[in-house]
């Protein structure tokens, strides 16, 4: 059966990526709830160590991962490399002496161990005097709560994760209560502070944006404004003559560098690279998670039996963060770029025949597999493909983005 594993990210303080949760579904099946809990977890491993390679998922990055209480006292972690491996311990895991003696081995040959959905209970002091890291799910535990369990002892000397934190405004709270991680799309969703302007510096590459997202760009306008900008330009030059193009001659004009990379992948570069400058002082994360929406979208448009254009559906997965990334209403970034009406629709208004395909990898990228049928349905394509898809948008992503 085809795995449909996606990854969500934790972040550190500093909202620098620290590992990704990976998430899974096994087959068709529409919930994971509907699963035996060892053979989700089985499957999910053996498709990503074995299969597909945790490093193509996580860009070798930690990968938290769900075990079951008989995964654990079968100590199928162990099969795992501890760098890469973080044994996420699931809340109805009990601490029966078996499972206790198996988590002992695996801190003592290095694995580092983290208690899911974590709410205090007696019984469990074995428990989280093993683990290293404690998450706390912020949208099923109270603030009041979660402020009474870290005053108390019981947590001294643990990592805390937050999890399913979805505002800048959780996240912010969750930092100054002591947690250490953070999980959840609050990096999606933009800061907006009232009066707050787009820099002039922005608006200059919102400007480049605009014209090379025209249906019908000039080359010479594009070698104009990218004259202008040292970095795009150094950048563009650096790329063109790089082993990916197979160049036996160095390109050293600009116009040819323009004209050799040729109408749609200049589109892609200079539209990532200004993106790049834009969101400077923003997670990492959100480039590649705007790369991987991108890719995901036109990889979808070109098997959709819909007659949706994958150019302009690249487009609408490039841009569907701008608003967190500009940190304004994305009505007001829209009306600075002369986008199409059926990519402002689906980004400012939910609607219109290109919403769905956005709509289809944010629900994926969530692990929010019950709407994925109705969704590939409606853009007419079949749901077994959207695994390949996924992991062929994030190794592009990777790649691009490294």
């Amino acid at each position: 059966m085809d795995a449909f594993i996606a990854r969500q990210p934790i972040f550190d303080r500093k909202k620098s990526l620290f590992a990704y949760e990976l998430l899974f579904r096994n087959g068709l099946s529409n919930f994971v709830p509907d699963i035996d809990g060892d053979v989700a977890t089985s499957s999910l491993l053996s498709s990503s160590f074995f299969t597909i390679g945790i490093e193509r998922i996580t860009g070798g990055r930690k990968a938290f991962i769900n075990f079951t209480e008989s995964l654990i006292i079968q100590e199928v972690p162990l099969m795992f490399p501890r760098e890469t491996t973080v044994v996420e311990v699931l809340e109805d895991v009990r601490p029966l002496e078996s499972v206790l003696l198996a988590l002992k081995k695996m801190s003592e040959n290095g694995y580092c161990l983290a208690l899911d959905d974590f709410v205090f209970q007696n019984d469990l002091q074995p428990m989280i005097q093993l683990a290293d890291v404690i998450k706390i799910d912020f949208r099923q535990t109270s603030i009041a709560e979660i402020r009474k369990l870290l005053d108390s002892s019981h947590l001294k000397n643990k990592k805390l994760l937050a999890e399913k934190v979805e505002t800048n405004t959780e996240f912010n709270q969750a930092s100054e209560m002591g947690f250490e991680y953070f999980q959840g799309y609050f990096f999606c969703k933009p800061e907006i502070i009232q009066g707050k302007e787009i820099s002039s510096s922005s608006i200059s590459l919102l400007r480049i944006l605009a014209e090379v997202n025209k249906p019908d760009f000039s080359f010479d306008e594009i070698d104009k404004m990218v004259a202008k900008d040292l970095s795009i330009s150094y950048k563009l030059l650096r790329y063109i003559n790089s082993a990916f193009f197979k160049r036996k001659n160095e390109i050293t004009s600009m116009k040819n560098a323009l004209v050799y990379m040729g109408e749609k992948e200049l589109r892609r570069f200079i539209s990532l690279i200004t993106l790049s400058k834009i969101s400077a002082d923003k997670p990492s994360e959100l480039i590649r998670n705007s790369c991987i929406r991108a890719r995901f979208c036109e990889l979808l448009g070109g098997i959709s039996g819909c007659a949706e254009s994958p150019d302009a559906l690249f487009t609408l997965g490039l841009f569907s963060n701008i608003d967190a990334i500009l940190d304004q209403p994305m009505t007001e970034v829209m009306n600075r770029l002369p986008l199409s009406e059926k990519i402002i629709s689906a980004l400012v208004d939910n609607t219109g025949p290109l919403h769905a395909y956005l709509e289809l990898v944010t629900h994926y990228e969530r692990g929010e597999w019950n709407r994925i049928p109705s969704l590939t349905n409606s853009i007419c394509v079949k749901e077994e493909v959207i695994p390949a898809i996924y992991l062929e948008a994030c190794n592009w992503s990777n790649a691009l983005t490294s």
